[in-house]
């Protein structure tokens, strides 16, 4: 049986999926279906896009400690901790794309068994808004190699303001 921390994982995962997959289509007029969780070495989900696999690695953006452990549930691990309390302590100006810089990096790390992957990144913080992201995206220094052959990110936990973020 799953640990309730895994399965909330995967229910944040999943939402955040199925929002994207309903604002892409808006967007795009792709149409994406049916999503699915797949198992580690693998993107966090996976979905038909037209009639293409598609994996989704999905990642939260937390502005501090304090909101990401209300939207996880659950305490931090020590180097989570770390990251917001050094992401605290840049000026407000700078925190956003410290931000996303920080967890850019972190993803670039990963390696998956997977033929195309996309990244998303959904904003799990009430101060940023799309406006904030569209400015900070232009000064973020993304990492020279990573796996994702395209990134996005979802601007509002709750709706459909998506931006695609990768040069």
């Amino acid at each position: 049986m799953k640990r309730s921390s895994d399965a909330e994982k995967q229910q944040l995962e999943h939402d955040a999926a199925k929002l994207f997959l309903r604002c892409y289509e808006q967007q795009t007029g792709i149409h994406m279906r049916h999503i699915w969780h797949n198992e580690p070495n693998r993107p966090d989900v996976s979905c038909y896009q037209e009639n293409q696999q598609l994996d989704k690695e999905v990642a939260h953006l937390y502005a501090s400690e304090t909101e990401a452990m209300a939207v996880l549930g659950r305490p931090l691990s020590i180097q989570m901790q770390r990251d917001l309390a050094d992401m605290a302590q840049q000026p407000s100006e700078h925190r956003l794309q410290s931000a996303l810089e920080r967890l850019l990096k972190q993803k670039a790390t990963k390696r998956y068994y997977s033929k195309r992957t996309w990244l998303l990144i959904r904003n799990a913080s009430t101060i940023w808004h799309k406006s904030d992201f569209e400015a900070a995206v232009k000064k973020v220094c993304f990492p020279n190699t990573h796996q994702f052959e395209q990134i996005w990110l979802l601007c509002d936990f709750y709706r459909g303001e998506l931006l695609r973020v990768d040069h």
